[in-house]
């Protein structure tokens, strides 16, 4: 017999979200994650994927990961440190520290998990991380999970990080500081002040952390937010993904040499989880290789970006500040988004609503994902339902 006080827990505030339109449902796909896809026999314009480059699908990816299937197998087999590191996850950690621009790197299971990691495996009870207010919540968890003391400075506001930078090193209270952000915050768009806070930290003597998840690919002719700005060698520890631009899963910090080696002996998620399977690391070879080869897809990508921006902005639509091809339109009730999305939906458009807590009460908005692998027509075609939706419902006049 199952726990009652479970139960009515979970009822309660299971009911409560239906309630108040914060319940997410989840739609399975019948077909691959491309810029259609299809859903309940229905195929629809996908604008909700982080498949930024379209390489997900990519023949190239598919033929290594199956190569990489016939020879090693599916899985690793064990965690990295017993027998579960295969000359594939070698080259990929050398290919990622090159990408990056980087002494060295180190993969972990997913971008989450680095998180978890390197936080963690550095700071402890007697440190202090300041963090800006808008960070993933798996940077949150990571900060969380040290122990160490957390400083929330207000979003990109260096004033509130210098003051506060100088109050935690002023105050004798910690042994190590670091200043953690986003290199792309994947609400807004908008790209962290990397020079600014490179500034304050070198100040401060602060550990600089940046997260580069929905920048790796995109920013920097596709190495990332870092090297758009030109600051590899002022960057402590640059953390991506193998999930998004790079179209498989996984995730790696990439940092000095004596970084990555304490990571190996002391980060929990590396020491304790079975490692990624060959097919994942292959395709995550070939990607990077694609990525450091030709700079096509990422062209595209912001090309379509601009593309869509440019339609919904001239629509009325308010699409708020964003800096890179994530386009938010932001309809602000949750409700309200809730149903512009499923009326997008029902038009052919899939475009996830996203509302609280993953942004503030009363900011809710549909999110745009364009990739490179959309075509003009099918942009136009978004636009357009766009334009009925949002006079149907009063988003535009």
């Amino acid at each position: 017999m199952s726990s009652q006080t479970l139960e009515q827990f979970l009822n309660e505030n299971l009911e409560d979200l239906r309630g108040k339109g914060l319940y997410n449902v989840i739609d399975p796909l019948e077909s691959p994650n491309g810029p259609v896809i299809k859903i309940n026999g229905r195929e629809l314009i996908n604008l909700s994927s982080n498949n930024y480059l379209g390489l997900a699908t990519d023949e190239r990816l598919k033929k290594a990961a199956e190569q990489a299937i016939e020879k090693y197998g599916v899985g690793a087999g064990a965690v990295r440190t017993i027998n579960g590191t295969l000359e594939l996850h070698v080259k990929l950690e050398e290919k990622l520290a090159e990408f990056k621009g980087t002494e060295a790197a180190i993969a972990y299971q997913s971008g989450f998990n680095c998180n978890m990691a390197a936080i963690s495996a550095v700071m402890d009870k007697n440190d202090a991380i300041l963090s800006d207010e808008l960070n993933h919540a798996s940077i949150i968890d990571g900060c969380r999970l040290s122990r160490a003391k957390i400083i929330r400075y207000n979003h990109s506001d260096m004033e509130d990080l210098r003051a506060k930078a100088k109050e935690a090193r002023e105050s004798g209270l910690y042994k190590k500081l670091m200043v953690i952000t986003d290199g792309v915050f994947s609400m807004d768009g908008d790209i962290a002040l990397l020079p600014e806070i490179v500034e304050i930290a070198e100040e401060f003597d602060l550990m600089t952390y940046v997260d580069d998840a929905h920048g790796s690919g995109v920013l920097g002719k596709g190495a990332g937010t870092v090297k758009h700005f030109g600051l590899q060698d002022k960057i402590d520890f640059q953390i991506g993904t193998l999930s998004k631009a790079i179209g498989v899963v996984g995730g790696y910090v990439a940092g000095k040499q004596n970084l990555i080696d304490w990571l190996k002996v002391r980060s929990r998620p590396f020491l304790f989880s079975t490692s990624l399977t060959p097919a994942d690391v292959a395709a995550s070879i070939q990607s990077i290789e694609i990525l450091t080869e030709s700079t096509e897809l990422n062209e595209r990508l912001w090309e379509n970006g601009n593309y869509l921006k440019k339609g919904l902005k001239e629509l009325g639509f308010n699409i708020g500040d964003s800096e890179t091809p994530i386009t938010p339109c932001i309809i602000g009730e949750e409700k309200l988004t809730q149903q512009f999305s499923k009326r997008l939906n029902e038009e052919g458009v899939y475009a996830k609503s996203i509302v609280f807590p993953t942004v503030p009460a009363g900011t809710g908005r549909v999110r745009n994902m364009p990739t490179a692998a959309h075509t003009k027509e099918m942009l136009d075609k978004a636009i357009s339902i766009y334009e009925k939706v949002g006079k149907e419902m009063g988003v535009i006049n």
